[in-house]
């Protein structure tokens, strides 16, 4: 696949990156696309393997290694070399139903097992991909048409995010009539209100949902299934019943101090300004000189982001552009190596340092990175009025538990500080899905509160409901959520049809 000498010939190339202080101006997306010739050259470097571990998928050592969806990479990325885009549009079109979010959002397990990364960088799969899906909508590949023939069947799906909108898609496909309940105001689930406009523009959102609805999927915005409309009363109007409402309970901090003005979930508060910027047309400078938010103005504030994930950078990136005069990014865990350790070899998720955009813009404008290791939060430190305006951390070191050989986190004495914080956002994870949706449903939960199903299976102990996503695996990846949603709609489609073609 690709060019036989390829990855001896060509340099790895990632797509253009505005400098951080030039996109800290602005909620645009920063990344741009590389020339035709130059992409091309990285379709190229896609090696003749053997086994491409790219599209495997699987799980090793407890982490998935290669891509959930099994895009079929090396044929991808030969028809791009080969600068046949539109086959590889209808190839990668097979297995994906959204790669216009996975190519700017995924953390990219596909490169992450791609052999060429074994002694040398590796493909640029995920930007291959963007190159792609781009190209197809550009030159009008993109399409989605009303069934010719429909089943008579109806399916409700209950939430818009990747994992329900991917069984919608497919299960539309197949000829059943598709209702989408959203509890927002509009789609996307976090693919809209968790995820910054500079990683994902909102418009890209909108681009694949007014296919969809062409196609014949009905979206209804503002229903709370569970509280506005009643699961007994959905589940007389339809045959089936798809439960994708995400594992949406953020994990809080219970220290002393947690009741002052100015602590907010990460959740909250993204969703917050990503709404504002819809609301505003998506121009920054309304965002920013108005500040019509709940928590006022953030010029010349601190603020201190609890977690070190995906979620926390996003935060990061975000009160930066909203003016912050310093953030600080607290990280229970040790500093990750540098380069893979012996205990964490190749093909597996490569557990190392990792600076993401937002670090990078805190570097750029603050001079340091914004993450320190080994801390938690001790305590919510408020002023006479009950505002939040600090918060004291004390170090942690690993310990290994004699009685269940366990390590864990512990503090370390004498090493308390306090520091300055006018906000403070919780980016801690997720626990699971809600309590009221399962309740009405009355589907059961598992230990760590996702609805319960079969290995490998997506009906619940309800009958005629399923669930797909993070309400049925825990909180993960968007290309996980778009797997699970493809795979719950085979799962309904065979139900209701006694086989299934999708």
């Amino acid at each position: 696949m690709g060019k036989a000498t390829g990855f001896l010939e060509y340099v790895r190339k990632d797509n253009n990156t505005v400098p951080p202080l030039e996109r800290i101006l602005n909620f645009d997306e920063f990344h741009t696309q590389i020339g035709d010739k130059e992409r091309t050259g990285q379709a190229a470097r896609c090696m003749e393997c053997g086994v491409p571990f790219c599209q495997a998928g699987t799980m090793i050592s407890g982490m998935a290694s290669g891509c959930p969806l099994h895009n079929l990479v090396p044929e991808t990325n030969d028809l791009v070399y080969k600068g046949n885009i539109k086959q590889a549009y209808e190839r990668l079109n097979r297995t994906h139903s959204f790669p216009e979010f996975t190519s700017r959002v995924c953390p990219a397990l596909c490169e992450a097992a791609c052999t060429c990364g074994l002694n040398d960088a590796p493909v640029t799969t995920k930007d291959n991909e963007r190159y792609i899906i781009e190209y197809a909508f550009e030159h009008g590949l993109v399409e989605e048409k009303e069934p010719a023939v429909r089943t008579g069947k109806k399916v409700a799906v209950i939430g818009s995010g990747p994992s329900g909108l991917s069984a919608a898609l497919s299960l539309n496909r197949r000829g059943h009539k598709v209702t989408v309940y959203e509890r927002s105001d509009r789609a996307g689930g976090l693919l809209r209100y968790g995820i910054p406009n500079m990683k994902l523009d909102k418009r890209v959102i909108d681009r694949r949902i007014r296919l969809m609805e062409e196609a014949g999927v009905e979206f209804k915005y503002g229903v709370d299934v569970g509280k506005d409309i009643r699961a007994k009363d959905i589940l007389k109007e339809y045959d089936r019943i798809v439960l994708a409402c995400g594992a949406s309970n953020p994990r809080d901090i219970g220290a002393p101090g947690r009741d002052a003005k100015g602590i907010y979930f990460a959740v909250d508060f993204l969703k917050e300004v990503s709404k504002k910027l819809m609301d505003e047309d998506y121009d920054a400078d309304k965002l920013t000189s108005y500040r019509k938010m709940s928590w006022g103005s953030l010029k010349g504030k601190h603020v201190v982001v609890i977690g070190g994930g995906d979620t926390g950078n996003d935060c990061v990136g975000t009160v930066i552009r909203l003016g912050a005069a310093s953030v600080t990014q607290l990280e229970m865990m040790p500093k990750p190596p540098i380069d893979r350790l012996p205990s964490n070899p190749w093909p597996e998720w490569p557990k190392i340092l990792k600076t993401d955009y937002g670090q990078e813009e805190a570097i750029a404008l603050f001079g340091s990175d914004p993450r320190v290791y080994c801390t938690t939060v001790t305590e919510f430190i408020k002023d006479k009025s009950g505002k939040l305006s600090g918060v004291k951390t004390t170090e942690l070191k690993s310990v290994k538990d004699e009685s269940t050989g366990r390590m864990s986190m512990v503090p370390v004495k004498g090493t308390e500080k306090t520091l300055k914080a006018d906000m403070v956002l919780i980016a801690a994870g997720f626990l699971g899905s809600q309590e009221y949706i399962c309740s009405d449903f009355g589907v059961e939960r598992n230990a760590r509160t996702n609805v319960a199903t079969s290995e490998g299976k997506y009906a619940t102990s309800t009958d005629r409901v399923f669930t797909c996503g993070d309400m049925h695996r825990g909180q993960s990846l968007v290309v996980w959520a778009i797997a699970e949603g493809r795979e719950a709609a085979k799962a309904v489609d065979e139900s209701l049809m006694g086989y299934t073609n999708l």
